[in-house]
């Protein structure tokens, strides 16, 4: 799976709208947007501090 995807993923699998992913993560919409249209290319090291951030405020099981 390629980043765009997994970072869309993520953001499904905690329940979050773009807008809400954008708060919670203090990331400006346009940012996630384009992540996830793959215009710009996020960092991978980004998306796994993202995924552990969820998974320890337990938005998001380690499974998933």
């Amino acid at each position: 799976m390629d980043i765009a995807n997994e970072i869309k993923q993520l953001r499904t699998d905690m329940g979050m709208s773009r807008k809400e992913f954008c708060d919670y993560y203090n990331i400006p919409y346009r940012t996630v947007t384009d992540w996830e249209t793959g215009k710009r290319k996020m960092p991978g090291y980004v998306l796994e501090l993202m995924e552990y951030k969820a998974t320890a405020e337990q938005l998001k099981t380690a499974s998933t």
